[in-house]
């Protein structure tokens, strides 16, 4: 009954690869530029495999698989726009606040009620995402919400309703359709910020994009497969282990420094990743 849980923790660290990898490939390329090819990479197992490609067409609820496209390709288009102009932790700190904003969208639209063994998990967590944010060094930029963080934490807003279209389409759709309206939606979200001042990408920036690419496909079907049975809270609490390893790779192969409390914080968010996976309610299937 675990297995859900730990597919969605292997989509998490498959989405801190991603954000690392798109971080490197943006010393030159754009954000716009990297996310539009994220998206087309995502598109070839539906183009390429006849069988993919009808079960990502085969859908009863057009409107909801629209709203998980529409609002997950713009978060993707914003969350990379913010990584390639601040720090690949605080960026990914700030679309990772999307827990907040859909417990509120699932109780709004979903009728869903939070487990409250899952509270204290949550608030170690978001505590701990606190004390990151608040710990960071040097000019200060996660305490001054100038224009790139404002972008990062819209991306979060949109990724929570993205996630909570995701639990609902679940309910009636299958996993193909879900991640077909999101590589759709996305790649036409994208078109207009990367086409227009599309800059060749050299070999090594190819080999990035493809890492990109191939990191989001594998976490996206994860996360997909796995909000068949986890809870909105529960996915959300997981969900932040791509922060933690994030800033953790900034740390060590981008010179990233973290000060004590940034440290506290990140075990603190691990903690409650930690917490959820045994004091979590038994997962269930939506039929």
């Amino acid at each position: 009954m675990r297995r859900p849980l730990l597919m969605m923790a292997a989509s998490s660290v498959c989405f801190a690869l991603m954000a690392f990898a798109a971080k490197l490939a943006a010393a030159r390329l754009s954000g716009g530029e990297i996310a539009f090819c994220r998206f087309a990479f995502m598109m070839v197992p539906l183009l390429l495999v006849p069988r993919i490609g009808r079960k990502a067409v085969e859908f009863q609820r057009l409107d909801l698989l629209a709203y998980r496209g529409i609002f997950g390709g713009t978060a993707v288009l914003l969350y990379f726009l913010a990584i390639a102009h601040i720090p690949v932790g605080i960026a990914t700190l700030l679309n990772y606040s999307s827990p907040v904003f859909s417990v509120v969208f699932a109780a709004l639209f979903l009728g869903e009620r939070a487990d409250r063994r899952l509270l204290i998990p949550l608030a170690a967590a978001l505590l701990g995402l606190t004390l990151t944010v608040f710990g960071n060094p040097g000019s200060g930029t996660a305490l001054h919400l100038g224009r790139w963080e404002l972008v990062g934490m819209a991306s979060g807003v949109l990724s929570g309703a993205a996630v909570t279209a995701i639990r609902a389409a679940r309910r009636t759709e299958g996993s193909w359709a879900v991640y077909g309206s999101f590589s759709l939606c996305g790649l036409l979200a994208t078109a207009p910020f990367a086409l227009p001042r599309f800059a060749a990408p050299s070999l090594r920036e190819w080999l990035l994009l493809a890492a990109v690419g191939g990191a989001s496909v594998v976490a996206q079907l994860l996360m997909t497969w796995a909000y068949r049975w986890v809870t909105n809270l529960e996915a959300g609490v997981i969900s932040q282990l791509t922060v933690v390893i994030s800033m953790l790779l900034g740390m060590v192969f981008l010179d990233d420094r973290l000060t004590p409390l940034q440290l506290v914080g990140g075990a603190l968010t691990l903690g409650g990743v930690l917490g959820v996976a045994w004091t979590h309610s038994p997962p269930r299937a939506v039929e």
